[in-house]
């Protein structure tokens, strides 16, 4: 059974830090790419980071340079560091996965809610 469990978030002020974490079980982690996603109020969820197994990285614009995606296979943690936050960071964020040439999964945890007081 495939879990994915988000942790981490809360209130903090722009140009604050936070750290979240994202437990998975029921998968193949170390093969597998990670994600972290976001969705505001009102908007379509969205990409913000990826990694893969080997640790290559991608970022969106709007969070490059101020957010870095790490993974620990051993933990089967992939975790989003944050930093320099904008009140347009506030999302709700969740994590995902890619199996091999598999389109993204259709499983999703709870996220966690990240909100940025201006």
């Amino acid at each position: 059974q495939v879990r994915l469990v988000e942790s981490g978030g809360g209130l903090v002020q722009a140009g604050g830090s936070l750290k979240l974490s994202c437990a998975a079980s029921g998968i193949a982690f170390s093969i597998n790419t990670m994600g972290w996603f976001r969705q505001a109020p009102g908007k379509q969820r969205e990409l913000v980071a990826r990694i893969t197994s080997g640790g290559t990285t991608y970022y969106a614009d709007s969070v490059n340079g101020r957010f870095t995606i790490s993974r620990a296979n051993a933990e089967n943690r992939v975790y989003l560091q944050m930093n320099s936050l904008k009140a347009e960071d506030t999302a709700i964020y969740y994590c995902n996965y890619w199996g091999g040439n598999s389109p993204l999964s259709p499983y999703w945890g709870q996220g966690t809610q990240v909100t940025v007081s201006s």
